[in-house]
C-alpha cells in the first residue's frame, strides 16, 4: 500500500537528514536522557502493584489504577496538544497524482504514532501487567489492560491532532484547553464532581468485560471521523486563506506604543512579532505556562519546606522561565536575517537593550502571575523577590553575553517540536552556573541556619547589575563586536 510507502519515507527522513548528524552531540544526550526516564518508568512498574497495595485493601491494585486512568489520559493529551509534533506534506504535489485523497489523510493522521515516544509509558504498564494483573486475574485481562493503554495513545494522537489543527496557531486556544484542564481538578479536589469514580467504573468495565474494548475502540473511530471531516473542509490551500488573513492581522496588531520608545521601542515590536509569527518561539510561551505550575510540586510538598534551595530553585525557574528560555537563543532567532541586520544603519547597543528589556518585562510578566504563592506564606515572597531581582540583573546580562557564543543557524521556518536546531552541548553547559551557583549558595547557607543571608546577597547582586546596566550592556556590546563576524558565519551554514 502507499501508505505504507509515505510512513517508511518519514521514517527514513528522520535518519537521513543532515542536522541528524550535525547535532549528533544533542541527540547522544537526549538518548541518555531517554535511558534514565525508561529506567525510572520501567522501575515503576516493577514496584507499582506493591504501591497500590498499600494504599488500601478494599480493592485490587488494578481497580485501583482504573481510578486515575482517566487523569493519565487527560495528562497525556494535554502534553500531545503542546508537544505533538504535526504531520506536514506537500499535498499539492501529489494532488496531481493518481493518489487517493484518503490515503495522505490517513498518513498525516497516523504517521505521529511512529514517534517512540508514544510508548514510553508502557515500561511502567507492561511490567505491572505482568507482575500484578496476570497473578490476581489472568493472562487476558492483563493482555486487554496493555491494549486499552494502546487505544489511549491512538485516541490522544488523533484528538491531539485534531485539536492543534484547529487552535494550535490560537493563544487562546491553548488557554481554553488547560482551563479546561484546570476546571476538572477543582471540582475534583473540592468533591463537587468526581470523576475518579467515574474512571473506576468505566474502566473496570472496559478491562473485565470481554467486550469492553469496544467502548476505547468506537472511541478512535469517533476521532477519526472528526479528523476526516475537518479535511474534508480543509484539504485544499484556499480555503486556508481566511485563517491566514485572520492570523496575519492578529499578529500585527496595534503595537505602536512601543515606537515611543525610539529605536529601541521598534526592535523590541519587532522582537514580538518575530516570537507571535513562528510556532517554535510561540510554544515556548506555552512552556513557561507549564514552569508557573512548579510551586504546585515543590510548595505543597512537606519534603522541600526545610529545603531552601530547592526552593530557591523553583523561584528561579518560575520567574525566570522567559529568561532562561528565550535568553540563550535570543540571537539566533534572526539567524536568517542576521546579514542584513549587520549591514543597516541599526545601532547594536539597541539591539541587545531591547533584547533586554524584553527578557526583562517577561520575569516581571511571570512574577506577577506568581503572585498568587505568596499565599504560601512570607517565606515563599522572600524567595520569589530575591529570584526576580537575581534573574533581572544577574541572568539577564549572563544569557545576552553568553548568546554571542550560540554561532548555529535556527530555520524557524521548520518543525517547533522536538527540534533542536541551534542547539549543543554548550547550551547545557551555561545552564549549570547561571542556576546551579546561586542554589548551592543557597542551600550551604541554609546548613547554618543562615539562608536570609544568601537570599540578601543574590538580591544585593541582581540591584547592583540593575543599578549598572549602562556599563553591563556596553560590556555585552563589546563582546558581541568581537563575535559578530563568526556569527555572521555561522548563521550562513545551512543544515
Amino acid at each position: 500500500m502507499f501508505l505504507f510507502s509515505l510512513l517508511k519515507h518519514h521514517w527514513l527522513k528522520t535518519f537521513r537528514a543532515r542536522g541528524f548528524y550535525k547535532n549528533l552531540t544533542v541527540n547522544i544526550l537526549l538518548g541518555i536522557a531517554a535511558l534514565y526516564f525508561i529506567l525510572i518508568f520501567f522501575t515503576l512498574g516493577l514496584f507499582l502493584h506493591e504501591m497500590l497495595q498499600g494504599t488500601t485493601t478494599e480493592i485490587t491494585p488494578l481497580q485501583m489504577f482504573n481510578k486515575i486512568t482517566i487523569y493519565i489520559l487527560f495528562v497525556g493529551l494535554v502534553i500531545r496538544y503542546m508537544m505533538q509534533q504535526l504531520a506536514t506534506i506537500n499535498i499539492q504535489t501529489y494532488q496531481t497524482l493518481p493518489i487517493k485523497r484518503n490515503t495522505i489523510v490517513n498518513y498525516l493522521l497516523f504517521s505521529p504514532l511512529l514517534n517512540p515516544i508514544n510508548y514510553i509509558l508502557f515500561f511502567t504498564i507492561i511490567p505491572f501487567a505482568i507482575r500484578s494483573i496476570a497473578v490476581d486475574y489472568n493472562a487476558l485481562t492483563a493482555f486487554r489492560f496493555i491494549l486499552n493503554f494502546f487505544f489511549i495513545v491512538c485516541f490522544n494522537s488523533l484528538m491531539a491532532s485534531l485539536l492543534k489543527r484547529k487552535f494550535g496557531s490560537n493563544f487562546w486556544g491553548f488557554l481554553s484547553v488547560l482551563a479546561f484542564f484546570g476546571i476538572v481538578i477543582v471540582l475534583e479536589y473540592y468533591r463537587v464532581f468526581s470523576l475518579y469514580k467515574v474512571s473506576g467504573v468505566i474502566f473496570d468495565y472496559i478491562i473485565l468485560n470481554p467486550f469492553g474494548l469496544l467502548i476505547p475502540a468506537l472511541a478512535i473511530v469517533f476521532a477519526y471521523l472528526l479528523n476526516l471531516r475537518f479535511f474534508a473542509d480543509n484539504f485544499y490551500a484556499e480555503t486556508f486563506e481566511k485563517k491566514l488573513i485572520t492570523e496575519k492581522n492578529y499578529v500585527n496588531s496595534n503595537l505602536s506604543f512601543l515606537n515611543r520608545f525610539g529605536a529601541i521601542g521598534e526592535m523590541m515590536a519587532l522582537e514580538l512579532k518575530l516570537i507571535w509569527r513562528h510556532k517554535r518561539t510561540r510554544n515556548l510561551l506555552y512552556v513557561v505556562a507549564l514552569f508557573l505550575l512548579y510551586g504546585l510540586l515543590f510548595y505543597t510538598n512537606e519534603q522541600y519546606a526545610n529545603r531552601p534551595g530547592f526552593l530557591f530553585f523553583c523561584a528561579m525557574l518560575m520567574t525566570g522561565a522567559t529568561t532562561l528560555l528565550f535568553g540563550q537563543w535570543i540571537i539566533s532567532w534572526n539567524s536568517s536575517h542576521f546579514d542584513s541586520l549587520m549591514t543597516n544603519n541599526i545601532s547594536i547597543r539597541a539591539y541587545l537593550t531591547a533584547n533586554y528589556y524584553l527578557m526583562f518585562a517577561g520575569n516581571i510578566v511571570c512574577f506577577v502571575l506568581t503572585l498568587p504563592y505568596f499565599l504560601f506564606g512570607k517565606e515563599i515572597a522572600i524567595l520569589h523577590i530575591a529570584a526576580l531581582l537575581y534573574n533581572c540583573g544577574i541572568n539577564t546580562f549572563l544569557l545576552t553575553y553568553f548568546a554571542t557564543y550560540n554561532y548555529r543557524r535556527i530555520d524557524l521556518s521548520q518543525r517547533s517540536v522536538l527540534n533542536y536546531q541551534g542547539t549543543t552541548f554548550k547550551n547545557f553547559l551555561i545552564m549549570f552556573p547561571l542556576m546551579f551557583i546561586p542554589i548551592i549558595l543557597v542551600g550551604i547557607f541554609a546548613l547554618f541556619s543562615k539562608t536570609n543571608i544568601a537570599l540578601i546577597a543574590l538580591a544585593v547582586l541582581g540591584v547592583a547589575g540593575l543599578l549598572f546596566q549602562k556599563q553591563v550592556i556596553t560590556i555585552c556590546v563589546n563582546q558581541f563586536n568581537k563575535r559578530k563576524y563568526a556569527l555572521c558565519e555561522g548563521f550562513r551554514q545551512t543544515e
